[in-house]
């Protein structure tokens, strides 16, 4: 009688030891310095600049306000979407006297930001290397980022992670950059 209230005295002893062992792995986040509802930090990943130029068989206008003067497309064949939450895309900006610039550009939803990586110059593409993260401009008549983020990219604050959404949402009979066009179609010639 006496071994079997030692033995369950030392199993329970054994047990409490493994509750307060996990228990102490888990750790007070006061202490540890992790706080599970802080913000996540940001960290983007490494971005390779587009390996071809655009492809016009795969290039979509799209719309972007009734002030721009400026014809906008992306080639669908480019957009990335990353896991560190940006969406990186070759974008195609047609002056009205038809001159082209063209851009390999990412959009962060979650801080509704905007970075340029590179241009494509003289058949080759071109890193900048004063690249930095810029908050998107919805009041500016070329706003084609806050089109693209509000009309395909982003849902909210959050980004698209289904390719066929993003492709669906630029169909130029759907698209809207959250305004509905009145005067263009953002035809490129």
């Amino acid at each position: 009688m006496m071994k079997l209230s030692i033995h369950s005295i030392r199993l329970s002893s054994l047990g409490l030891a493994v509750i307060f062992g996990l228990a102490g792995c888990a750790g007070d986040p006061l202490e540890s310095g992790v706080d599970p509802f802080a913000p996540m930090v940001f960290k983007e990943g490494l971005t390779a600049m587009p390996l071809n130029p655009p492809n016009k068989a795969t290039t979509q206008p799209f719309y972007v306000s009734q002030q721009t003067i400026f014809k906008f497309a992306v080639d669908t064949n480019s957009i990335l979407i990353g896991n560190d939450g940006i969406t990186r895309y070759v974008v195609i900006l047609t002056s009205p006297n038809g001159n082209s610039q063209v851009q390999y550009e990412g959009i962060r939803c979650d801080s509704f930001q905007w970075r340029l990586y590179g241009t494509f110059e003289n058949g080759t593409w071109k890193e900048n290397p004063l690249s930095s993260w810029r908050a998107i401009q919805d009041n500016t008549p070329n706003r084609y980022q806050a089109a693209l983020a509000q009309g395909a990219l982003c849902n909210f604050a959050s980004q698209e992670k289904n390719i066929k959404n993003i492709l669906q949402s630029l169909n130029p009979n759907g698209f809207t950059g959250q305004t509905k066009p009145t005067n263009s179609f953002g035809v490129i010639n």
